[in-house]
């Protein structure tokens, strides 16, 4: 099944959620002679050299990207993507100083697939390092691999954001899942998405992880699932019991050393792991990089919008208006998605995203607030996203 081609129905829903099917895309062997330039296939994980990368030519590396992205088994480690261990070095103090602030400062940090408190979790990372120490930030992000397939899966004018996660040991894995950006949707919600979304999703999104220290396999390196990425419902099925089931019978486990970068497609069925080890805190620089087309063409104040149209709901609302109709005009008044968000003030305790502003002008509508109140939790939301 090609992510591009026309799939089997125009919905899906979780009745497309078959086990059998998923088997038989994901149990099957990585051929290295279809990724001539990988060094090695571990675990039906292709494993890339960065210095012989180096000194070939871009684009037959960035061909081999996708492939290995979209028909191969949707990951790949970049061994020595960071060869000057020094910079990763400054950057894992940047970090640290970041994490021990915050821990002062109190309050469990959310995380979207684990126990708040599970790890320590940096929200926004790539602004405060800037601000903390903008040459390790420079010398850091000039790095030629992370643009190189960030360039192949995404094309140019990618937007890269970051988020740290340690692991300390005696820290629990994180349940089974799939990325942003259906994958931090609800069953009830991506099932309204029509296929294919489900197929244009993963190719908005680059999910990249960078090795801050060595990671032997029980201090709990992320678990995958190779191929999973090519189940089209995929997206319905990661929450049922029996693919739980499978993923925790059947996923692999790599183990890193400092400077490595595992990318990998955002579909692909993955989960940090359990830190058995005694001693290491297992760090990890999580790498969301986004398409340029994820955005809107015009600028719209929808804070403004939503607050000047909400009379009218209200009073339409009283005089019989379809919930049907309401639901519409909200629509159109406000905005229907969470992200991009600030998720150190607006984080995702309470599920894989915060309300969004649409959910905040409805529930205003359902509850009859006051126009005040609604204008006070729209602006206390905008402050919650500010950047």
């Amino acid at each position: 099944m090609s992510l591009t081609a026309p799939g089997p129905g125009t919905w899906l829903g979780e009745q497309d959620c078959d086990l059998d099917a998923f088997r038989s895309l994901v149990d099957r062997r990585t051929d290295p002679d279809d990724h001539p330039l990988a060094e090695a296939v571990e675990q039906d994980v292709l494993l890339y050299d960065s210095d012989r990368l180096r000194a070939v030519d871009p684009k037959r590396v960035q061909t081999e990207f996708v492939r290995a992205l979209t028909d191969g088994p949707g990951i790949v480690v970049l061994k020595r993507a960071f060869p000057d261990l020094g910079v990763v070095d400054r950057a894992s103090a940047a970090f640290t100083a970041v994490i021990e602030q915050e821990r002062a400062a109190g309050g469990a940090r959310g995380d979207h697939f684990a126990e708040p408190g599970a790890n320590d979790r940096v929200w926004n990372a790539l602004d405060k390092m800037a601000v903390r120490d903008a040459e390790t930030f420079a010398d850091y992000y000039a790095n030629d691999m992370l643009a190189l397939i960030a360039e192949a899966w995404l094309g140019p004018g990618y937007q890269i954001t970051s988020q740290i996660n340690q692991v300390n040991p005696g820290g629990a894995a994180q349940s089974v899942h799939r990325d942003y950006h259906l994958g931090f949707l609800t069953q009830e919600q991506a099932s309204r998405y029509p296929a294919h979304v489900h197929r244009l999703s993963p190719v908005l999104t680059l999910q990249g992880a960078v090795a801050h220290c060595d990671m032997p396999v029980e201090s709990g390196p992320t678990l995958y699932l190779p191929h999973s990425q090519k189940y089209e419902p995929g997206y319905l099925a990661w929450r049922r019991p029996e693919f739980i089931a499978y993923f925790a019978e059947h996923h692999v486990q790599l183990p890193l050393e400092k400077g490595d970068a595992a990318f990998f497609n955002p579909a692909l069925f993955h989960a940090a792991g359990h830190n058995r080890s005694m001693d290491i805190r297992r760090m990890a620089n999580l790498l969301q990089i986004s398409s340029a087309f994820g955005r809107a063409m015009e600028t719209v104040d929808r804070e403004t919008v939503s607050n000047s149209v909400y009379p009218v709901l209200l009073r339409r609302k009283g005089e019989g208006a379809a919930e049907d109709w309401l639901r519409r005009v909200v629509a159109a008044c406000a905005e229907g998605y969470p992200f991009p968000t600030n998720l150190d003030l607006d984080p995702p305790v309470d599920g894989l995203a915060p309300p969004s502003q649409a959910d905040t002008v409805w529930r205003a509508v359902s509850e009859g607030w006051s126009p005040e109140r609604l204008g006070e939790e729209l602006r206390a939301g905008a402050e919650r996203r500010r950047i």
